[in-house]
């Protein structure tokens, strides 16, 4: 199969939410109860339980008025992901298309990828000790379909297809919309698999840095670990416990201050 994009053209998006209640309802993925935090964002961020939202945020316009901007925002698929180089038991893989996708069964809840994304992207569970993202919908697009939030979407702000169009058309897009404008994604981490076509200038979108890059304490332990390839998932395995002795100490010691 051909390397695919998902492109997210915000000046297009209306905030419908389609396509996070698509993702939801496609990946049978469960609500959960979300206080209001003063926004129509709802919820605050991504989530073990919801891989796909669209954020809602108001800036200033020229006329003193204020302008909505609203963005799909999902894990970014980067081709040098650094969540798959770093997962000790190879619960992240590269999917033929260029999507980084999660084997579920093999995730150990160590949040090496939590750590490791230069977008933060991962989420962690509590529940099930796992974390989980956005997968780009693989049981859909090795049939020959555009993923689930792609297909919502009623005005054309998000599109699929081979990444040499895609790229091309975002350009494109670009030149149409003015000074501002600007593609993001495509220069990051060997390019990623889903880019945006930004309206505005980089800066003025939360949760999207605009220049991503991975802890220096991340690369250190990646590159420390290297000869000792056979013993990542033991790493994995001994950070998981450790994790779990330090949740248990944490929850004696409410149960003590309680008593």
């Amino acid at each position: 199969m051909t390397e695919k994009i998902k492109l997210v053209d915000v000046s297009k998006c209306t905030g419908c939410r389609g396509c996070q209640i698509a993702c939801k309802q496609w990946n049978q993925l469960p609500a959960g109860a979300t206080l209001n935090s003063g926004t129509y964002q709802n919820p605050p961020d991504l989530q073990a339980n919801t891989w796909s939202i669209v954020r809602f945020q108001e800036i200033a316009d020229q006329d003193e008025g204020v302008k909505w901007l609203f963005r799909n925002d999902s894990c970014l698929h980067c081709t040098e992901a650094t969540c798959q180089k770093l997962c000790p038991a190879g619960a992240r893989i590269h999917l033929d298309y260029g999507a980084v996708g999660t084997d579920n069964e093999k995730c150990i809840g160590c949040q090496s990828c939590v750590v490791a994304c230069p977008f933060g992207k991962p989420k962690y569970s509590e529940v099930t000790n796992k974390t989980y993202k956005c997968n780009l919908c693989p049981d859909r697009v090795q049939d020959g379909l555009p993923p689930a939030c792609v297909k919502a979407c009623p005005t054309g702000a998000l599109k699929f297809g081979d990444k040499e169009a895609m790229v091309q058309y975002a350009y494109n897009r670009v030149k149409e919309l003015g000074k501002d404008a600007s593609v993001y994604g495509d220069k990051f981490f060997g390019g990623t698999h889903v880019i945006y076509v930004l309206e505005e200038k980089v800066n003025f979108y939360n949760a999207l840095p605009a220049r991503p890059k991975v802890a220096s304490t991340v690369i250190f332990w990646r590159e420390l670990l290297k000869p000792f390839r056979i013993m990542e998932a033991g790493v994995g395995l001994a950070a998981q416990a450790a994790g779990y002795f330090f949740r248990r100490r944490d929850s004696l010691n409410r149960s003590n201050d309680s008593v």
